[in-house]
């Protein structure tokens, strides 16, 4: 006779293998799961320290446009006074040049001419004057062209109105001679 086995063994080991199967799924999503969330966390620290990065380098980038600004300002303040320095020097240099130029105003000075005005517009000198005759007019001029410390003379008007004496307009041009020129005189 056949032997029957009452058991349900097959029944019992596809349940068994339909929970190992369950388990493994659950644990597969679990891992899954996990996987993704600590991917993720690591995506979110490192955009979190490139944003950090990026934050550093734009205060870094702002103190060096800081310090840009204030090298720009000390340059600018420097330019400017170099400006002034230059511009001290030239007035120390030209202050003996204005008695200089007075002086040689009177060696210039023929016998026969006066000065009635002197004024200066920058590097010219307008000369206002009477002179007893056209020859002592010319030579004036002829004295200021040869001098080292005056350009060439410009007549703009001689009025000869009165009978004794021309009234002339002159301008000329100051100029600083070099030094050998000053000691060569």
């Amino acid at each position: 006779m056949a032997t029957i086995n009452l058991r349900p063994w097959r029944e019992e080991r596809a349940q068994q293998r339909q929970k190992e199967f369950a388990i493994n799924a659950i644990g597969a999503v679990i891992v899954a799961v996990l996987i993704v969330f600590l991917v993720g966390y690591y995506f979110d620290s490192m955009k979190n320290r490139q944003i950090d990065r990026n934050n550093y380098l734009k205060s870094e980038t702002q103190k060096l446009d800081k310090q840009i600004a204030e090298i720009k300002d000390l340059k600018l303040k420097r330019e400017r006074l170099l400006e002034r320095l230059s511009a001290i020097q030239e007035l120390q240099g030209s202050r003996p040049l204005i008695v200089r130029n007075f002086d040689e105003l009177v060696r210039v000075l023929p016998d026969g001419a006066f000065y009635n005005s002197l004024s200066r517009k920058r590097d010219q000198v307008l000369i206002s004057g009477t002179a007893e005759d056209n020859l002592d007019v010319s030579t004036l001029m002829r004295n200021i062209d040869q001098s080292k410390w005056f350009g060439e003379p410009q007549l703009s008007k001689v009025d000869s109105s009165s009978v004794n004496a021309r009234k002339f307009n002159l301008s000329v041009g100051v100029v600083k001679p070099k030094a050998e020129e000053i000691e060569g005189k």
